[in-house]
């Protein structure tokens, strides 16, 4: 197996959020990525990372807070988003690893964000949108939520629901499952 084929990037974000709108002059923006590496080739989530990501033009309201156990000050810790998307390249090789994520919000909101800084984007054209994927290796009507689809396979939820690293890291666990089934896309 190829080396580029046998691992999959599986990559789960956090972002700048509200409870409704954005205050005036803000925009969602990524504040944690979680990744998780999957070996497709011995079945096994070998490597699990966490970047914090400095937002340039928004903050952390109490709300976000809430919801990911994220705070303005944790993040005003965290790396540029510019400086994120380029330690995906170099230590995870982002550009020629395949990648999945639990639907395409990840995936859309690094294009959109990447646009709006001016930022290569730190993805090859190989995503695997997993949940439509698990649906269809369980000939589910529906999509399921992440946390939905660990019910649903028997598998307990690890860590905190909405971290970006914890959320990979279960992902991963969902992809493997369909891995099991010989359902991967990818």
């Amino acid at each position: 197996m190829d080396p580029h084929d046998r691992f999959l990037n599986v990559v789960d974000v956090e972002a700048t959020c509200w409870r409704g709108r954005p205050p005036a002059g803000q925009v969602s923006e990524i504040i944690e990525i979680g990744l998780c590496v999957v070996d497709l080739e011995t079945h096994e989530r070998v490597e699990r990372h966490r970047v914090l990501v400095r937002p340039e033009r928004s903050s952390v309201s109490a709300f976000c807070t809430e919801l990911t156990g994220l705070t303005q000050e944790e993040v005003d810790g965290g790396i540029g988003f510019a400086e994120a998307c380029a330690l995906l390249e170099r230590e995870h090789f982002s550009r020629s690893r395949a990648w999945a994520s639990w639907g395409d919000y990840d995936r859309r909101q690094f294009e959109r964000q990447c646009a709006a800084a001016g930022v290569r984007y730190p993805f090859g054209h190989r995503h695997t949108n997993a949940k439509a994927a698990y649906s269809l290796a369980h000939g589910l009507p529906r999509k399921l939520g992440m946390a939905g689809a660990l019910r649903h396979a028997g598998i307990p939820l690890e860590g905190r629901h909405h971290s970006g690293v914890d959320d990979a890291w279960n992902i991963g666990a969902l992809v493997l499952d369909i891995v099991a089934k010989d359902a991967w896309p990818g």
